[in-house]
């Protein structure tokens, strides 16, 4: 799993569209937005979209319109569920860009999502990604439902 996670945000940085492909299912399904839904950059990440092509020509557009170098790192990376037909994961991810010669925090997020094997090997079948924006709190203070706690 972690290598399909990694693979698919390395091709993405550098932009390698023909591995990228072979990284997702037919019927991938994709999703990124905020976490607030209010950012003033809301219309470039929100993404609701379904099947490959879809689904790469979005990110081919996206991609063309962010910058370069672009580095997503993935972490701690784990499987939550799974069953005959696939598996379920959940990451952190830290996006940077380069100024002035140094690194610097673009953005940060959750990575949630779906693989199956196929013929051809393990394959994305659905991605979302939801990006802070929102301000830290204490967690008592913010909206975020704890594990285990009741709704």
């Amino acid at each position: 799993m972690a290598d399909l996670i990694g693979a698919w945000w390395f091709n993405y940085d550098e932009w390698n569209p023909e591995v990228l492909r072979t990284l997702l299912a037919d019927d991938i399904a994709f999703s990124s937005r905020s976490d607030s839904g209010a950012t003033d950059y809301e219309d470039f990440i929100r993404a609701d979209l379904r099947g490959i092509e879809e689904v790469l020509a979005w990110h081919s557009d996206h991609r063309a319109s962010s910058p370069h170098p672009l580095r997503h790192n993935g972490s701690c990376l784990h499987i939550t569920g799974g069953d005959d037909e696939g598996v379920e994961f959940s990451s952190y991810i830290f996006v940077t860009k380069i100024v002035d010669g140094r690194p610097l925090s673009l953005s940060s997020g959750t990575a949630n999502g779906a693989a199956r094997i196929t013929d051809a090997g393990m394959r994305l079948t659905r991605l979302g990604v939801v990006l802070d924006t929102s301000d830290s709190v204490p967690l008592v203070q913010s909206t975020h439902r704890l594990a285990g706690q009741s709704t």
